[in-house]
C-alpha cells in the first residue's frame, strides 16, 4: 500500500493511493471464505463450497463490497497518519482498477483550520431586557377574547344569516331510515363554519326560531363512514333559536372557560407567557451581539469548499426571493459582482463562526442528547395537528432531519456556555427596542455603498440558520389540571 501526499496548499490536502492487487485479492478471498461458511448451495455442505464456485457465484458482488471497504479504510488511514481532521466529507475518485491489477485512487480533503478560541472571560456583552407592562397583558387578553366566540339569543326573532349560530335538533335519514351519528338535540351550529357536510349549513340560512326545515344533502364520496359515502340524506331540523355574536367580557367566568381559577390567575398566566417570549427575544439579542463580537475577535482561514457551499445556499435563496417579489438582479442598487462579493463575505463569516462554535463544543465536551432531539421532534410534530404521529415517525426514520434539529440545539448550548464565562450586563429597554432588527437599522443608515433593495433572509442568519423571533405574540394560556 502506498499513500503519497501530492498537495498541501492552505487547508487542502491531496493524496494518491495505490493498493496492490495481492492485497485486494487477499481481502476478496477472506470475504468469500466468510460467505462460504454460511451459504447453502445444492450438493455442498455449509463451509465446503469450493473457492472457485464462490468466486464464480459471488465474486462481483464481494469485489464491490471489498473495494468500498478498502477505499474507506485506507482513506481514514491517510487522515490518521497525517493527523488531519477533515472539515467535510473527503472527495474520493478511483482512477484505475481492473480485476487482478492494483487499485489506484485520489483523495482530496479540506481540513479544519488550526486556531485557538479567545479567552471568553474577556468578552463583554450587553443583554437587552424588557419588562412586561400591564398594557401588554391587557392587549393580549383582548386578543384571546377576540378568538373566543360568544353567542347569545337575538333579542327579537329574525331570519338567520351567515355568522349567526342556530340552536337546533336534527334527525338524519338515508332511504327513510335513521343512521348512527345523525341525531342530536340542542346542538349549536355556527352558520358558515363548514363543520357539517357541504350544503347543510347553507340551507339553514334564513331560518327563524321555531322553524322546521328539511335539509337535503349528499355525503361526499370520500366520507369517513363508508356506509354513508356518496349517499343522499334528509335531515329533519328543528330550529329553537337564532343566536348572534356578542363581545366577550373578560372576567372570572371567562377565565374559568379557559381552565383558570379566576381573572387574576389568567392575567398571571398571560404575563408569564409574554415574559417567556421576551426572554427568547433577549436571548436572540444577546446571541447576535455575541456572534458579532466573536467574528471580530477571530480571523482564521476557512475551508474554501465550505465557504463556496454556504455562498451557493445563500445565493440560491436570494434568487428565489427576487423571483417571488418579481424583481431582478438588475433592479438592485448594487451590481451582481458587488452582491456576490458581499454575500461571499457573509458566507465566510458564517462558516468561520460555525467552525468556532463547533470547536468550542468539542473542546468542552458539549453534546446534544437524544432526549433533547426527541423533545425537538415532538415540538415540530405539534405544528401539524392531527399528523403528530406521522411527523414524529418521519423524523425517526430520517437521520438528516434529526441533524437539522440537533444543529441549532448544539449552537444554543455553546452560546449559553460562552455567556456563562463572559461578562454580561443587562440593559432595560422597551419591547419595541428589543424587537428591532439590527440589520434593518443598519440598512437605514447612510452607507458608502448602497445596500441591495432586498437583502437575502438567508444571508442574515447565523451558523445554525436560526431566525430571530419577529414578534412576542400573545398565546392562549394552557389550562391548569
Amino acid at each position: 500500500m502506498q499513500i503519497t501526499q501530492t498537495n498541501s496548499d492552505g487547508l487542502k490536502r491531496d493524496f494518491t493511493v495505490v493498493v496492490e492487487a495481492a492485497e485486494i485479492d487477499t481481502r476478496v478471498t477472506e470475504r468469500l471464505t466468510t460467505v462460504g461458511a454460511d451459504i447453502k448451495l445444492p450438493g455442498f455442505r455449509p463451509g465446503k463450497v469450493p473457492m472457485g464456485i464462490l468466486r464464480q457465484r459471488f465474486g462481483k458482488s464481494v469485489m464491490g463490497e471489498v473495494l468500498e471497504q478498502t477505499v474507506n479504510e485506507v482513506s481514514q488511514k491517510a487522515l490518521d497518519d497525517n493527523s488531519l481532521r477533515p472539515a467535510q466529507q473527503p472527495k474520493i475518485e478511483i482512477t484505475k482498477f481492473d480485476e487482478g491489477a492494483d487499485l489506484e485512487f485520489t483523495l482530496e480533503v479540506e481540513i479544519m483550520p488550526d486556531f485557538k478560541p479567545m479567552d471568553f472571560s474577556k468578552l463583554k456583552l450587553e443583554k437587552l431586557v424588557a419588562e412586561v407592562e400591564d398594557a401588554k397583558v391587557d392587549e393580549a387578553l383582548q386578543q384571546i377574547a377576540g378568538q373566543q366566540k360568544n353567542f347569545v339569543a337575538v333579542a327579537k326573532n329574525r331570519k338567520s344569516k351567515a355568522g349567526d349560530a342556530l340552536l337546533i335538533d336534527f334527525l338524519g335519514k338515508v332511504d327513510g331510515v335513521a343512521f348512527d351519528g345523525g341525531t342530536a338535540e340542542e346542538h349549536q351550529l355556527e352558520l358558515g363554519s363548514n363543520t357539517f357536510i357541504p350544503g347543510f349549513e347553507e340551507q339553514l340560512i334564513g331560518a327563524k326560531g321555531g322553524d322546521d326545515v328539511e335539509v337535503k344533502v349528499t355525503f361526499p364520496e370520500n366520507y369517513g363512514a363508508k356506509e354513508l359515502a356518496g349517499k343522499d340524506a334528509v335531515f329533519e331540523v328543528k330550529v329553537h333559536e337564532v343566536r348572534e355574536t356578542a363581545d366577550v367580557e373578560i372576567n372570572d367566568d371567562f377565565a374559568a372557560k379557559l381552565g383558570l381559577e379566576n381573572l387574576d390567575a389568567l392575567k398571571n398566566a398571560v404575563r408569564e407567557r409574554i415574559a417567556e417570549d421576551y426572554k427568547q427575544l433577549s436571548h436572540q439579542s444577546l446571541k447576535r451581539s455575541m456572534l458579532d463580537a466573536l467574528a471580530e475577535a477571530h480571523d482564521f482561514e476557512v475551508p474554501p469548499g465550505m465557504k463556496q457551499s454556504e455562498f451557493d445556499s445563500i445565493w440560491k435563496q436570494f434568487e428565489q426571493e427576487l423571483e417571488q417579489s418579481g424583481q431582478k438582479i438588475e433592479d438592485q442598487d448594487q451590481s451582481e459582482d458587488e452582491l456576490r462579493e458581499e454575500y461571499m463575505n457573509i458566507a465566510e463569516r458564517r462558516v468561520r463562526l460555525g467552525l468556532l462554535l463547533a470547536e468550542v463544543g468539542r473542546i468542552n465536551n458539549i453534546e446534544v442528547s437524544q432526549d433533547e432531539v426527541n423533545q425537538a421532534m415532538v415540538a415540530q410534530a405539534r405544528n401539524y395537528p392531527g399528523q403528530e404521529k406521522l411527523i414524529f415517525e418521519m423524523f425517526q426514520k430520517r437521520p438528516e432531519m434529526q441533524a437539522q434539529l440537533r444543529a441549532p440545539i448544539f449552537e444554543d448550548k455553546v452560546v449559553d456556555f460562552i455567556a456563562e464565562l463572559a461578562t454580561v450586563t443587562e440593559k432595560a429597554v422597551s419591547i419595541e427596542d428589543l424587537m428591532k432588527d439590527p440589520d434593518e437599522e443598519a440598512a437605514a443608515k447612510p452607507k458608502k455603498k448602497a445596500a441591495p433593495k432586498k437583502a437575502s433572509a438567508a444571508a442574515k442568519k447565523e451558523p445554525a440558520k436560526e431566525a430571530a423571533p419577529k414578534k412576542a405574540a400573545a398565546k392562549k394560556p394552557a389550562a391548569k389540571k
